[in-house]
């Protein structure tokens, strides 16, 4: 087929894409059923991409075949065949997530004018909408206008504003809440109609705790669901066919409550949304992934609506096909199907089968970005004398972990000389980034003895938060620890091979802190449920929580490193809602590690055991984690863990037993 510009492209595929290719594919039976007067649309969406647009695991800096845009651009090009009519959209989170996107913004810049590599990705490929994801404000609003600009498909988001009025239509919105595409759809005839899809775009409200030093003072968000209510009827209004909902929000079952994060089930439930298109909670739908009231895994709907989450990094692609029907002037829905494409599989042997090849527009506009970001990621800072590895750091204090505690205390010591604070106890909070779940059995930060780069850096330290500093109570350590330790499950003491590790838990949400010494009772039930609120008062995991060899003193004020979304609010810690911030330090947590690396020339990153599982009675617990961590297996077990392989675990993990 002769090369056209993605405006063109965008234009003709809409009408008769597999007459326009020859022919010489299967059309999905609505597009064969539709009788005159009926038309099959598609909708092809992505959702949190995080910047993944090759193939390519910057960290391990290597070739994957489980992420990236090229790739699940191939699905969409088939798929656009298979169909008489598609629109293609993008659910957000597509800034931030790898080196390239760390790259740009903070090596390279953005100039007017320039196209931001992920956007020229999506270019090559013809969207035709988007929405805004909670990553997107990451690097700042003004650096995201700039990528934004360089679209040649329209943004929307209906509930980010600069201040908010007495009603969700009198908000000063910073972009235009929806967009209705003027299409012409093919019926069954093959006779052309007018049709107007409308896309209104959500993002969570939670970005002004998130992102508080890019938008405190500056911005607003408006309730999901409020703002849903209200400009919905005005796209009818204004003419919209079908409104399709671009949800960068997961899929939480239960009672509608205000701002919630995940609210993509609530919005399905809202007259005159025919579709939604879900994200931000990095899993399938439909799938099993998600189960509940209004919930329903064999039709792949929320509330009774198409819906569809695409995984994330390119995993998926994301289908909504909609049998519609003439109704008057306009359309209605009659049927519909939803579904997720993977872009691999992992064969009985575990290794990764890729199911499609790239597609090559996408790599050749982002060739040149992609080079540049292998320098980048390649250049070395330091050496490290022990591997630092995350594959046990949930279950054992950790080197990994451990050497983003120290870096960030070492620099906020230095910090508060000469200030108020100076001479106050210094801790440190960290968390293991990488370790598995979601992100399968390859998720693990392993980066060996000998030379450190930047791309190990960015493997320890995932993201491009901001270092900042808290100062609280000797309680608030106490209860800080209590909610990380919400990530275990409740084991029975003397029962064997329990479960230890709740999955739903994030990882990014167990913090440790160093600079205290402490045990965790998981036979206790948790204190804090995975929102972050008290559920059993008089439950206590911690236990023997001690600074400099004492009790620690509940009254003292300590000084705590950790990063700017955890200190504003991220996570809802106890002594942790930006209330107590006392210190927004101007740089990166990974420019400090690096910082601390590049200052000792030669690390020795080793656990100091402040923190373990304290006993249960003889019960023995399994623990999923990456078949690589055999390779570390003596080296946990040297600090003190009772813990010996127990086979394989599902989906390519390998299975430990530990005593207790």
């Amino acid at each position: 087929m002769a090369h056209v510009s993605p405006a063109t492209l965008s234009r003709r595929r809409f009408i008769g894409t597999a007459a326009a290719l020859g022919g010489y594919t299967i059309l999905h039976p609505f597009s064969v059923q539709a009788a005159a007067g009926q038309a099959h649309l598609r909708i092809l969406s992505t959702t949190d991409l995080h910047c993944h647009v090759y193939p390519y695991d910057y960290y391990g800096d290597q070739p994957s075949d489980t992420v990236g845009l090229s790739r699940t651009a191939s699905i969409v090009e088939n798929i656009r065949a298979e169909a008489t009519n598609t629109i293609t959209v993008d659910n957000g989170d597509y800034l931030q997530g790898n080196p390239m996107g760390d790259y740009i913004a903070y090596e390279k810049g953005m100039n007017e004018g320039d196209i931001h590599p992920i956007i020229a990705g999506m270019n090559a490929l013809g969207y035709d909408a988007g929405t805004l994801g909670n990553h997107e404000f990451n690097y700042g609003v003004e650096f995201m206008d700039k990528v934004n600009a360089g679209a040649e498909f329209p943004i929307v988001c209906s509930n980010f504003a600069h201040s908010l009025g007495a009603t969700p239509l009198e908000d000063e919105l910073h972009l235009e809440p929806f967009v209705i595409l003027d299409r012409e759809i093919t019926d069954g005839n093959g006779e052309s109609h007018p049709i107007r899809v409308g896309l209104i775009g959500f993002v969570p409200p939670q970005i002004m705790l998130w992102d508080r030093s890019h938008l405190e003072g500056k911005y607003a968000t408006r309730d999901i669901i409020q703002a849903a209510e209200a400009w919905v009827p005005v796209m009818r209004e204004q003419g919209a066919d079908i409104v399709v909902a671009l949800c960068h929000s997961g899929i939480t079952p239960g009672e509608i409550t205000e701002n919630m994060e995940n609210a993509a089930l609530q919005v399905a439930g809202i007259d005159g949304i025919d579709a939604v298109v879900s994200g931000h909670h990095h899993r399938v739908w439909p799938s099993g992934d998600f189960e509940g009231e209004g919930i329903d895994q064999e039709a792949g709907t929320l509330m009774g609506k198409p819906a569809t989450m695409a995984g994330f990094w390119g995993s998926h692609m994301g289908l909504i096909d909609l049998l519609l029907e003439r109704d008057g002037d306009g359309w209605k829905t009659v049927s519909f199907e939803s579904s997720a494409r993977p872009i691999y599989q992992r064969g009985e042997d575990r290794k990764v089968q890729a199911l499609v090849e790239d597609y090559a527009p996408t790599l050749e506009a982002t060739a040149e970005a992609h080079a540049e970001t292998l320098e980048y990621v390649r250049a070395e800072v330091g050496t490290t004398e022990a591997p630092l590895q995350s594959y046990f750091a949930v279950v054992s204090d950790d080197p990994s972990v451990q050497v983003v505690s120290q870096a960030q205390a070492w620099y906020v010591t230095e910090l508060m000389k000469g200030t108020e604070w100076e001479g106050l106890p210094v801790l440190s909070a960290a968390a293991p980034f990488k370790s598995g779940g979601r992100g399968g059995p390859d998720y693990y930060t392993n980066v060996p003895a000998g030379p450190v780069a930047i791309k190990n850096v960015a493997d320890v330290y995932l993201y491009p938060n901001t270092l900042q500093v808290v100062a609280i109570k000797g309680s608030d350590v106490r209860e800080w620890l209590e909610r990380s330790a919400g990530i275990f499950n409740t084991i029975t003491p003397g029962e064997k091979d329990q479960t230890l590790i709740d999955p739903t838990f994030p990882a990014y949400n167990f913090d440790t802190i160093d600079g205290v010494t402490y045990q965790i009772d998981v036979t206790q039930p948790p204190r804090y449920d995975g929102d972050g609120a008290l559920i059993n008062p008089d439950s206590h995991r911690i236990t023997d929580l001690q600074y400099n060899g004492a009790p620690i003193d509940e009254d003292q004020t300590f000084i705590v490193a950790t990063n700017n979304y955890r200190a504003g609010g991220g996570g809802s810690f106890p002594g942790a809602d930006g209330s107590t911030v006392i210190l927004r330090a101007p740089d990166t947590n990974r420019d400090v590690i690096v910082r601390y690396i590049v200052d000792r020339g030669t690390i020795s990153p080793a656990s100091d055991g402040n923190w373990k599982l304290a006993p249960a009675g003889g019960a023995t617990v399994v623990y999923d984690t990456g078949p690589a961590a055999l390779e570390y297996l003596d080296d946990v077990k040297s600090r003190g863990l009772d813990i010996e392989p127990a086979g394989d675990a599902p989906d390519g993990f390998a299975r430990y037993r530990i005593s207790l």
